[in-house]
């Protein structure tokens, strides 16, 4: 049978894009399918925008540092309406690159949705069916509202980056990394921040040790950080909600307040911890979903799992042979570069005749939460779980920030085998952890020993060094 397209990709985003790329490099025919803007999450409303508000919301900081260095430097109110305007501007133009990227390919650009007819078979929203020998699902994810009532007045990530106004006050319900990132955002863009998260921790499955460190330093910059605490009630806000005709008597004695400042307009929200508060916003970063609804995937013979995500093998292959998937949209690690490997690898293994399967083992992260968190390989309590362990860790005031005055602390910690001495996991709090933990995660990666470390020259003065000088176990388990 005679196909329209040796792959044809549904999603644009980094992932999708990479092997159409890399696929039309070794001479095959791709088309590449995306409903919405190319770029995906990552460059249109996911890493690129938010790390860009990362850098955004760090001047207030420095602003008091400066004036300890001795510059005059005056605070100014950040004008969200002229960052917006730049920011979407930037996002613009890394969506002309992708598509100029995939042009210079050759590769055959459809803007447009596509859903599966058959294992070979896509229709395209725009009328046409096409066929292709190999079929590569991209499509990602989303962020999705809880299944609460009023949970329609609340917005995601998503929705973040296109506010038409910067709020004055603003709930973050989530303690993941999503939610711990946009608290320490819009808390440095000066809103005041208030977070509930239902567990005992924020960044769970993370370092318990790091992940203290990161929620303390949350809460020295400002944001209100309740653990332990979900919403039982959210509302669009109205004078009746102060008193107890609405069934809402103040709990302990404690009236509702105003925290937008608003006048009890805004969005009333209830706690399991008694708070009863109006907020400008109230931002839900609870979890995200596949998009795999409506895709024709299950009609195919695609399997999924009970959160929609595609099933693949090793080799990204679904059951249907024809059909593969990376990315997001397999709900393995969620991550942009590890989407961008499994596209490589696709490619070696469907189009170079090297099968390939992913590697998802060690895969260094950075979480842009403030202070920023860097982590590669097991935590202090998995690590344990599986076998006798010595711990290296040392906490300090970092000098710049002793120097200016700021509270704030560095973590550096080595986790090591006992039997063979390698370094099973390396987690860092601190400024720059994530370009810190990235060239760590090369070692890491190649095995180092502690030995290995020990042997390596500091790099002084600098905060990284001390991953080099911990000489002595500060415990075992």
């Amino acid at each position: 049978m005679a196909f329209d397209y040796d792959l044809f990709v549904i999603g644009g985003g980094s992932g999708g894009v990479r092997a159409a790329r890399t696929a039309a490099a070794t001479g095959a025919k791709v088309g590449l399918a995306e409903e919405f803007r190319m770029g995906g999450t990552c460059v249109i409303r996911g890493c690129v925008p938010k790390k860009l508000m990362v850098y955004a919301s760090g001047y207030s900081e420095m602003f008091k540092d400066a004036r300890a260095y001795g510059w005059d430097v005056t605070d100014g109110p950040f004008d969200w309406s002229k960052f917006r305007s730049h920011l979407h501007r930037e996002l613009d133009r890394l969506e002309s690159v992708y598509r100029k990227l995939l042009d210079g390919s050759d590769v055959a650009i459809f803007d447009c949705r596509a859903t599966l007819k058959d294992p070979h078979t896509i229709a395209l929203g725009d009328g046409r069916d096409v066929t292709a020998k190999h079929i590569l699902i991209a499509t990602g994810g989303r962020p999705v509202l809880p299944d609460i009532q009023g949970a329609e007045l609340g917005i995601t990530s998503n929705e973040i980056f296109n506010l038409e106004d910067m709020p004055k006050s603003i709930l973050i319900i989530g303690g993941g990394y999503i939610a711990s990132e946009f608290a320490g955002i819009l808390n440095g863009l000066g809103v005041a921040v208030t977070q509930f998260y239902r567990g005992a921790q924020i960044l769970r499955g993370f370092d318990e040790e790091a992940r203290g460190l990161v929620a303390e330093g949350m809460r020295a910059k400002g944001v209100d950080l309740h653990l332990g605490t979900n919403i039982v009630d959210i509302r669009a806000a109205k004078d009746a909600d102060f008193s107890d005709s609405m069934g809402t008597p103040m709990e302990q004695g404690k009236p509702a307040t105003v925290a937008s400042g608003g006048g009890g307009r805004g969005i009333w929200v209830k706690a399991t911890n008694g708070i009863e508060q109006v907020f400008d916003q109230v931002m839900f970063a609870t979890g995200r979903a596949p998009n795999t609804e409506g895709m024709g995937l299950e009609a195919a013979g695609v399997a999924l799992g009970r959160s929609g995500e595609i099933i693949v093998d090793t080799f990204s292959q679904t059951k249907v042979p024809s059909i593969y998937a990376i990315g997001d949209v397999t709900n393995r690690v969620q991550l942009t570069p590890v989407a961008i490997r499994e596209a490589m690898a696709f490619v070696e293994t469907v189009f170079k005749g090297n099968p390939t399967p992913v590697d998802h083992d060690l895969i260094p992260s950075a979480i842009f939460t403030q202070p920023e968190f860097g982590t590669v390989g097991l935590s202090e309590e998995d690590a344990r779980a599986m076998e006798p362990v010595d711990i290296y860790c040392t906490s300090f005031k970092p000098m710049n920030h002793a120097f200016s005055g700021r509270s704030d602390r560095v973590l550096m910690k080595l986790v090591v085998s006992k039997a063979t001495r390698k370094v099973l996991g390396c987690h860092i709090v601190a400024d720059h952890a994530g370009e810190m933990i990235q060239l760590a995660g090369i070692a890491v990666k190649m095995g180092a020993t502690k030995e290995d470390f020990d042997r390596t020259v500091a790099v002084h003065p600098t905060m990284a060094e001390e991953l080099v000088t911990m000489k002595d176990p500060v415990r075992s388990a």
